[in-house]
């Protein structure tokens, strides 16, 4: 079963995928976050194999590792160490997917196809 969840971070200050980004996925259970999938960006900034196993509605919440990517590009300034995005699944048969589009001092999402 492929994963309902996938990400593909792209770097609009380069112009290009980020791979090698640290990705965690969270679903909230009650009021605690769980570690339910982790993995990096492949070479062209995308995760496609982030929840295996059950799909269950509920919030999620991906957190990335941007710091441990601007760093080792050599970007030494830079205003969001983690970007983390929450939202919610609501149709597990459906596919969801997040991009992330990341610089040192901004980012930005939505939900892709």
């Amino acid at each position: 079963m492929s994963s309902p969840i996938t990400t593909h971070v792209l770097d609009t200050a380069r112009g290009r995928p980020a791979p090698g980004v640290g990705v965690v996925l969270y679903r909230l259970q009650g009021e605690v976050w769980r570690e339910v999938g982790r993995g990096e960006t492949d070479a062209d900034g995308r995760n496609r194999e982030l929840l295996s196993g059950a799909r269950e509605a509920g919030t999620y919440r991906i957190a990335f590792d941007t710091a441990g990517y601007f760093e080792r590009i050599g970007v030494a300034r830079y205003f969001f160490p983690v970007v983390e995005i929450v939202f919610i699944l609501d149709e597990p048969e459906q596919h969801y997917h997040v991009p992330l589009l990341i610089s040192p001092f901004g980012f930005s999402t939505y939900r892709g196809s």
